[in-house]
């Protein structure tokens, strides 16, 4: 009912509404009651969203006949001359004092910030063309020497992060490895079966370098089966590992497989 009071920009009967409701809403104990506090929180929301809407749009608006009005005033602008003088068109300046611009003007640089101007205290001087400067090739070749220090070290130690990850995985594989053969010791593990990931081509490549290194130190072993396929198995420690590994038990061999054939 007083939608129009509340929006007034001058009038706080909106905030006194809301005290209101708030001392009210300390002895609510009922649901009707606290849905009533509810709908009035929507239209008070409701009421303070258009009133701060007008406000935002007083506060941008510029009205230019009363900028113009003020502006004339402080001028110097005198009605009275104004209107004794309307129809005459020998006044010069028409009927703003002869200063009005040059008042104006005074007043006008207190709101504009301007860098000082520059003065020479003893006059100007001569400039010279600066003195070129001698390279020093050496200062150059001692820079460059710390930056290919700095490269290798960085190349060490990311080369000793994929080292260990390389031994963490190929220690895992090992251990699957081990597992499948004590399960079932006289089942032959093929090596395709073994290393080949149905679903990746490059996981397949992977688990193949991985194996290498198994191969290469001598804790696993491939041979052929009846069929001629690989088989894999761990190889059992014996006390003359150095040995066995001079006779020959770690022949290394190099095999090609694309991705028609991992298919």
């Amino acid at each position: 009912e007083n939608r129009e009071a509340m929006l007034n920009s001058k009038s706080n009967r909106l905030t006194e509404a809301l005290e209101e409701a708030n001392k009210l809403f300390d002895g609510v104990c009922r649901a009707r009651e606290a849905a009533l506090d509810a709908q009035f929180l929507v239209i008070a929301s409701n009421i303070g969203k258009e009133k701060a809407n007008e406000l935002h749009s007083e506060m941008s608006a510029f009205d230019s006949t009363a900028f113009a009005e003020d502006l004339l005033t402080f001028m110097g602008i005198n009605r009275t001359e104004v209107e004794e003088t309307d129809d005459s068109e020998d006044v010069p300046g028409g009927f703003l004092p002869s200063d009005a611009w040059q008042t104006m003007g005074e007043e006008a640089p207190k709101y504009f910030r301007r860098a000082p101007t520059f003065h020479y205290m003893m006059g100007s001087f001569k400039s010279e063309p600066p003195v070129p400067k001698q390279r020093i090739e050496r200062q150059k070749k001692a820079n460059r020497g710390k930056a290919e220090q700095a490269m290798p070290a960085q190349l060490k130690k990311m080369e000793e992060s994929h080292q260990e990850a390389t031994e963490k995985e190929v220690e895992r594989i090992l251990r699957i490895l081990q597992t499948h053969f004590e399960n079932d010791p006289n089942t032959p593990i093929s090596f395709f079966d073994f290393v080949i990931d149905p679903n990746s081509f490059a996981h397949t490549v992977e688990n193949m370098f991985h194996v290498s290194f198994l191969i290469r130190d001598g804790l696993a072993k491939i041979k052929l089966d009846e069929d001629e396929l690989p088989i894999i198995e761990p190889t059992k420690p014996s006390g003359r590992g150095e040995e066995d590994s001079r006779a020959g038990a770690r022949n290394q061999v190099i095999i090609s497989l694309d991705q028609r054939e991992w298919k």
